[in-house]
């Protein structure tokens, strides 16, 4: 039995099927310390992560690496997560690293990008089920504690900005155990409820540990259910929740999320002033067109003169009712000279003029048309029309 002979590519290439189609190999949480560690001009990172038994290879693509807030540095302890894969050209397996933190966050970034991991294959993170915001809302349901100044700031900027929208809380622990039950509770109550066309949902910044509330798998399937629009407002700008990737819209902070939710009366009023200075403008021009018009019509010489318009009317109804009469009485001649011919045509193919020569035409007792003697059998009676009358007769014999 021949032995097969594979080139080194193919083993390269099955091993990497094989890397790949292992599920615990494509998304995996790695704790190491960075060496080697490169930034090459294309934006991709080149690093090794180590630990006192062994070194695996990494890569981080720019569009990765990219959503970093830190700098990677050799010596840095941290927890990379990402899958595993073969390299074919080397040989060589390797992580490819889609996030990375620094290690000593512990536990709860774990538990983070698990849940986030398993919400973005759910798709709850994609855009085209994100609901677009109401342009004018007429209410707004703020959901977050009502003792934090981030419900303060909030309420300040929307009075400011849009005054007409009504406001309502639903006051709610935005921190500890109770927290994320109560905010799921909250969110589905204004659905069950309709009582805000809006929904924002957040807090003031703080660790970590503070915002873990919006990190919570029950919040997010909320705000993912919610058939009301969400803006997720946590925190400061750099911190980044769950709830964030799940709302409709997230916001940088509290504030922004006021800005967000409702447009700038300021800007509006500018708005609604140059709309009545187009329209007056369009009103001036449309009426200088409809003077112009009127001066036209002024100047027109059936009002200037309306006798002499109307002689001549007179004259030109004249001159086509006399083309009427004649057209009328040339095609009434052409009918009746048309009808003679026709007229003459036909009584000459009339059968009562051939009758009138002395010929006679047999019919049976049915009305049909003798044309031959076979149509007919002693006995029969016919009637015989002429020209004068007709008669009755009997079929003695048959001649053929």
């Amino acid at each position: 039995m021949q032995q097969q002979i594979y080139e080194v590519s193919q083993i390269n290439e099955y091993l990497k099927l094989r890397f790949e189609e292992d599920e615990f190999l494509s998304a995996v949480f790695i704790r190491g310390e960075i060496s080697n560690y490169k930034l090459y001009p294309s934006g991709h990172h080149y690093f090794s992560l180590k630990d006192a038994n062994g070194a695996i290879r990494c890569v981080m693509f720019k569009g990765n690496a990219f959503r970093l807030r830190f700098r990677p540095e050799n010596g840095m302890k941290v927890i990379a997560f990402g899958r595993i894969s073969v390299f074919p050209r080397d040989g060589a397996y390797q992580l490819y690293c889609a996030d990375m933190t620094p290690d000593g966050i512990g536990d709860l970034h774990v538990a983070f990008e698990q849940l986030k991991a398993k919400l973005q294959a759910q798709g709850l993170f994609s855009q085209e089920r994100k609901k677009p915001l109401p342009k004018f809302p007429h209410r707004i349901a703020i959901v977050t504690s009502s003792a934090g100044a981030a419900l303060r700031d909030m309420l300040r900027i929307l009075r400011k900005r849009y005054p007409l929208c009504e406001v309502k809380l639903l006051a709610v622990r935005v921190q500890g155990e109770e927290a994320p039950g109560e905010i799921a509770a909250a969110i589905r109550y204004a659905n069950r409820f309709r009582v805000a066309d809006l929904i924002i949902t957040g807090r003031g910044g703080g660790s970590i540990e503070d915002l873990w509330a919006f990190n919570d798998e029950r919040v997010a399937y909320a705000i993912a259910e919610s058939e009301i629009p969400v803006i997720s407002a946590v925190g400061h700008e750099p911190d980044v929740t769950i709830s964030d990737f799940v709302a409709d819209l997230r916001a940088a902070t509290p504030s922004n999320a006021a800005e967000l939710a409702v447009p700038d009366q300021l800007e509006l009023r500018q708005q609604l002033d140059a709309k009545r200075s187009l329209l007056l403008t369009l009103m001036q021009k449309k009426l200088k067109q409809e003077r112009q018009a009127v001066s036209s019509l002024a100047s027109a010489r059936s009002l200037r003169s309306p006798i002499n318009y109307l002689n001549d009317q007179r004259l030109r109804l004249d001159y086509t009712h006399r083309r009427l009469g004649a057209a009328s009485t040339a095609l009434l001649n052409q009918n009746r000279e048309q009808f003679v011919r026709l007229t003459a045509k036909l009584d000459a193919m009339s059968p009562l003029k051939v009758l009138g020569r002395g010929y006679s035409v047999t019919l049976k007792e049915n009305g049909q048309l003798v044309k031959s003697v076979k149509a007919v059998k002693c006995g029969d009676s016919l009637t015989v029309r002429m020209s004068d009358g007709k008669l009755t007769a009997q079929v003695q014999e048959v001649f053929e």
